[in-house]
């Protein structure tokens, strides 16, 4: 045998050997973590099901909506947490997660969520291979099995959530507001008498902005807002055309109107927004 042969064959020998070890190597995380899978669904007696690429699935409610296909928008919330119970991620109160159902990651959700319709939810137990691996994501630890519940809004659009979870907010509060055709909430709390507001106008205002939970993450301060109209948010725009100097209002805010599904500094994504505002000034 040739030397170069020889070199061949050792370079072949080597490969095979590190391809085995990777082999071994990830089959055991599989035995591993399909362990603490099954430790965790007998001590907590989970009547899951176990799907054949290797996560676990239980349906908690089937939902009455209609079902969902990759092409569909699907908006939910969803729970996050560690076998041992650790939190990872907590559903936000008045706020959602939303995407096409084909691009919703780790695939081992978005397989979970064919097995219910809109408005259902369901529980998924992702091994760490399955889920973010080696690498862990974020507050997720490297090779973390995540217990994850997954409830999906029966709307198909996001401004149907928002005007349902507006309308519950003014229910829950015993507020008296108005819709807008904008699909903006609204209550004049003091009518004013000075320069009306049109598309080209500059205004001054004293305003507070606050999520529908109460907590603050913005305001105006010492210090009044000055802008033109149209670089405002689409909700101010709409609601504060026709208005004038002096009038003082609350609007309710769907979140399309707002910051949308980027969000904002202090604004979760897809969040309705709550502002006190006040027209000190008018100029067109």
């Amino acid at each position: 045998m040739s030397k170069n042969n020889i070199k061949y064959l050792f370079a072949l020998l080597t490969v095979l050997v590190v391809f085995n070890s990777c082999k071994k190597e990830y089959e055991s995380i599989e035995i591993i973590d399909d362990a603490k899978i099954q430790a965790y669904i007998k001590q907590n007696n989970v009547p899951a099901i176990k799907d054949p690429s290797g996560y676990y699935y239980q349906v908690l409610e089937q939902g009455n909506g209609g079902v969902m296909l990759n092409k569909d928008s699907v908006f939910y919330n969803l729970a996050v947490k560690s076998l041992s119970g650790s939190t990872y991620y907590a559903p936000l109160q008045y706020s959602n997660e939303g995407d096409y159902l084909g691009y919703l990651k780790p695939e081992a959700y978005r397989n979970a969520l064919y097995s219910i319709n809109r408005g259902g939810k369901v529980r998924v137990i992702v091994p760490s291979y399955l889920a973010y691996g080696k690498n862990g994501f974020g507050v997720i630890p490297s090779n973390e099995v995540l217990v994850t519940e997954i409830s999906v809004y029966p709307e198909t659009k996001q401004w149907q959530i928002d005007d349902r979870l507006i309308k519950e907010f003014i229910a829950a509060k015993g507020l008296t507001m108005s819709k807008h055709p904008s699909r903006v909430y609204f209550n004049i709390s003091t009518s004013g008498t000075g320069e009306v507001i049109a598309t080209n106008s500059t205004i001054t205002a004293k305003y507070k902005g606050r999520l529908l939970t109460g907590t603050q993450f913005d305001e105006s301060g010492t210090t009044d807002l000055v802008r033109a109209l149209n670089g405002l948010i689409v909700g101010w725009q709409k609601v504060l055309i026709g208005l004038t100097k002096g009038t003082k209002l609350r609007i309710l805010i769907p979140s399309d109107l707002a910051y949308g599904i980027s969000g904002s500094t202090g604004i979760p994504p897809n969040s309705p927004l709550d502002f006190d505002i006040e027209i000190v000034d008018v100029k067109n």
